[in-house]
């Protein structure tokens, strides 16, 4: 699920909360071998800032707004799995948002953080508590690869976002309603010419409230 990029840049591979997430229309960040750091989980994360005089349209304006209805409905629900419209309508309101891809290693047919995986959401954690991300709104998107069938994956890649959930938020007291978890199973692959790859079975964690 990485991108391989030049010498020197960031190569970002996969979980979740998550996602579980690139989307196959999603977006792109540059990859190194070593997993992101916290600061540059926050630059991937951090929405791009909005140029002054320039009006949005009131056909954007009306959209920006429910979208930014729909994401608050979704953080107040008490029951946050999501139907298969609501994550493809979650897809489409993600698709320009600032995400990044982490890598998060699961054993086998597990769900469970454990050592290997707990520095990683760990520097998530960090990254989510910084002044420049700490009022945001994000989506913990799980994805699998393309192994087994689709039901079963489905349910992993939901059950890996939620364990990223927890950890953030029973571990570093994170406000559970500032994150959205979907499972997108082998749906969206990172790499669709070689479905086995590791770089498919990833978590994407998306800026869903543009601050």
């Amino acid at each position: 699920m990485f991108i391989t990029s030049r010498p020197g840049q960031i190569n970002l591979v996969c979980v979740v909360l998550v996602a579980s997430l690139v989307m196959s229309s999603g977006f792109g960040v540059a990859w190194s071998e070593e997993q992101p750091s916290a600061e540059q989980i926050i630059r991937a994360l951090k929405p791009a800032k909005i140029t002054r005089g320039i009006t949005a349209s009131p056909a954007d304006a009306a959209r920006q707004a429910e979208e930014t209805h729909y994401v608050e409905t979704l953080r107040k629900r008490a029951n946050r799995s999501l139907t298969i419209d609501e994550r493809e309508q979650v897809v489409a309101i993600v698709k320009k948002k600032p995400g990044v891809d982490l890598e998060i290693n699961f054993e086998y047919d597990s769900a469970v953080i454990g050592s290997k995986a707990a520095p990683q959401v760990t520097a998530l954690a960090q990254a989510l508590a910084s002044k420049e991300l700490r009022d945001g709104t994000f989506l913990l998107a799980g994805h699998t690869d393309g192994k087994g069938n689709e039901g079963y994956n489905q349910a992993l890649s939901e059950r890996r976002a939620e364990a990223v959930k927890r950890f953030l938020t029973e571990r570093y007291g994170m406000d559970a309603s500032r994150l959205v978890t979907a499972g997108y199973g082998k749906t969206n692959l990172k790499n669709s010419a070689d479905p086995f790859s590791a770089e498919n079975r990833r978590v994407r964690v998306v800026n869903m409230s543009d601050k």
